[in-house]
């Protein structure tokens, strides 16, 4: 395979890698162990992605046979051959103009801007004393995990990979049992407010009904 302008860029591995987990790192502020497992977890997620986007495209040196037989016409080692759907969906055209990967970029920037937005929230819920109810947290329970998820999604969607896709599933319920889990420490500490809170809030998905939970002044000051 001829592709040293398309892989073995290890220094794009490298400053990839390390951008989006120091990102994640100064907005979600791991205390305890648990906290550093969930952002453990996350950072293997983007190791093995970017290792594959620029590094060495393993997922396309398994899949090379089945890539010649069914699609000849592709070049199973080609750097556009990783946007995978692409392919199987048969798309004409650059992969980066294509709507599937405008849309995964529109799933990472939403992804991280959630991540910001929550952390700010639940920052100020934390110095006050009091639960997290306000902002991306008046919509779903777990804003923080969920920018997780929506981050990894647009990945998956932009350049799926062997690893990742195993990862995926294993990192999602990770992320349900810490959310589940932080709200049994959250009924312990505010009791009957958060068993309110959590009546009338979803947990994942927001609920466009009539519905928001009780106004709290856990925010910044203005």
């Amino acid at each position: 395979m001829d592709a040293g302008s398309d892989y073995g860029l290890w220094w794009l591995v490298l400053v990839n890698s390390v951008f989006f987990i120091l990102f994640a790192l100064s907005f979600t502020r791991p205390k305890t162990g648990r906290d550093w497992r969930s952002l453990g977890a996350f950072s293997a997620f983007i190791v093995a992605l970017f290792t594959e986007m620029y590094g060495f495209p393993l997922s396309l040196y398994l899949l090379s046979g089945w890539l010649t037989s069914h699609y000849p016409t592709v070049d199973p080692f080609a750097h556009d051959t990783g946007h995978f759907w692409q392919i199987l969906l048969e798309r004409d055209g650059p992969a980066h103009s294509d709507p599937l990967h405008i849309i995964s970029e529109v799933l990472v920037f939403v992804g991280l801007i959630l991540l910001v937005v929550s952390w700010r929230v639940l920052y100020w819920a934390q110095r006050t004393g009091t639960p997290a109810m306000s902002g991306p947290y008046a919509w779903v329970r777990h804003p923080q995990y969920v920018a997780f998820i929506i981050v990894m999604l647009g990945f998956l969607l932009q350049w799926p990979t062997i690893p990742t896709l195993f990862m995926f599933p294993v990192l999602t319920g990770l992320y349900v049992h810490l959310a589940y889990t932080e709200e049994d420490e959250a009924r312990a500490q505010f009791g009957e407010i958060y068993d309110r809170y959590a009546a009338a809030t979803p947990a994942f998905f927001p609920s466009w009904g009539d519905r928001r939970p009780e106004p709290t002044d856990e925010g910044p000051p203005n």
